[in-house]
Order: structure tokens, then sequence, then C-alpha cells
């Protein structure tokens, strides 16, 4: 009878993994949201009141102030352990 041509030895062996586990910076999560609130409070005032002072003389730069904080908290959100 032929011999067996199975492997004797594993294929793959994953390295183990470290039991120290991740944690946030303390100050990531408050200015995730507070960055989500902004953006959010941006547009809604520019919307409601577009002719205030600063926000009447930046017209539709608005909309795109107010989508990069609601994007720099989504950002933040992955880092988030």
């Amino acid at each position: 009878m032929p011999k067996s041509k199975a492997r004797k030895k594993a294929v793959y062996t994953p390295p183990q993994r470290s039991q120290q586990v991740k944690v946030s910076p303390r100050w990531l999560a408050p200015t995730m949201v507070v960055s989500w609130i902004i953006g959010i409070l941006w547009i809604a005032i520019y919307y409601v009141a577009p002719n205030t002072p600063f926000i009447g003389d930046l017209q539709n730069w608005n909309l795109l102030i107010g989508f990069v904080f609601i994007i720099f908290g989504v950002v933040l959100s992955t880092r988030w352990r």
C-alpha cells in the first residue's frame, strides 16, 4: 500500500493575540459628540437665521463648515474603542 501524503504539520498557525485591551483616551467621546452637535447646529442656524452677522457673510460656505464638523466627528468615532 502507498504511504499517505497527508501533512504532519499544520499549514498556518496564527500568532497569539495580546491580552491587553485597547482603551480610548478620555477626551475622544466628548469631542466626537460635541463635533456632531456643533456641525448640526451650524447648519440649522444657517437655515433658520441666514442673516445673522457672521453666518450671513459666509453664505453657502456654512454648509461646508457644518459638514466638516460632522465628518470630523465620524472620523473620531472610528478611533473609539
